[in-house]
């Protein structure tokens, strides 16, 4: 099993979000259909980044790195680089 870091994006409320999964399609379902309270305020959420890992530990490990920076130019910087 993979487990995968993903940044989503609003344009509806113009906002990121960053989280990790071992089901990307279904969280992504959730977070469209108000599975997800900081996500609720839209439903047109779609993945613009993703990372995958072996374990949820280091999957955590990079979400939290990237939310540590607290930065919507380093998510994008990311995406980007896609």
């Amino acid at each position: 099993m993979s487990f995968t870091v993903y940044i989503i994006y609003s344009a509806a409320v113009d906002r990121l979000y960053v989280g990790q999964t071992s089901n990307l399609q279904d969280r992504l379902y959730r977070h469209n259909h108000s599975g997800s309270k900081s996500t609720k305020k839209a439903n047109d959420w779609r993945v613009v980044y993703t990372e995958v890992f072996e374990t949820r530990t280091e999957a955590i490990a990079r979400e939290n790195a990237i939310k540590r920076k607290k930065s919507r130019e380093y998510m994008q910087k990311l995406i980007g680089e896609r």
